[in-house]
């Protein structure tokens, strides 16, 4: 990350973790449970990938291509249910952010040559549409103070009387949902982390 490769493998560390949280929640649950666990995963495993200090691992140009593919799909997929709101929602303007910083970050694009991380060294702030990236980080600013918000204690995580199904509430700020699982303060905490951390990519851009 920008400012230090400590900061950079704090970031990996944990996005990695809520990623690998995220594929525990995909095992059990309803259908729509599991994708959505799935798609978490997918999102904190892809964000730890991009910030890895660059000291230690540039990736070869075409990585940025592959990132833009990998969750190009992932916006595709999120497009019909994101239509409901709610979370799905999130995870598609997630999956938009993540194209975006692999365009923006593409040697191609941003001129620097070699490759450079998201959010690493001082050439990495080359690319990015400042007008989108303020954007970007308004929301993610919201996301977090909302996500953190509900891990306040005597927050309520889901409605009195919820079935914990997914059908209903459990949403906090702007219809983000806390999780509908055993453990929706750790699904919170999870998003949070991943919230917290693609706001500090943007950050770099």
């Amino acid at each position: 990350m920008h400012g230090g490769a400590l900061t950079g493998w704090l970031l990996m560390a944990l996005c990695a973790v809520s990623g690998a949280y995220c594929l525990l929640r995909a095992r059990s649950g309803t259908p729509q449970e599991r994708r959505t666990a799935r798609s978490e995963a997918l999102m904190g495993f892809g964000m730890a990938a991009m910030a890895v200090p660059a000291a230690v691992l540039s990736p070869p140009d075409w990585a940025w291509a592959v990132y833009a593919v990998l969750f190009g799909v992932a916006a595709l997929r999120a497009l019909l249910p994101a239509l409901r709101g709610g979370h799905h929602l999130h995870h598609l303007v997630g999956s938009l952010a993540m194209v975006y910083m692999a365009g923006a970050m593409a040697p191609s694009i941003t001129g620097s040559g070699g490759g450079g991380h998201a959010g690493h060294g001082a050439t990495a702030g080359a690319g990015g549409i400042p007008l989108l990236t303020g954007a970007l980080l308004v929301y993610y600013a919201f996301y977090v103070l909302g996500s953190a918000g509900r891990l306040l204690p005597g927050t309520v995580l889901a409605p009195a009387g919820g079935t914990g199904n997914g059908t209903g509430g459990g949403r906090g700020p702007g219809g983000f949902g806390g999780g509908t699982d055993g453990r929706p303060e750790l699904t919170t905490a999870c998003r949070l982390t991943m919230g917290i951390g693609m706001f500090a990519m943007l950050l770099t851009l």
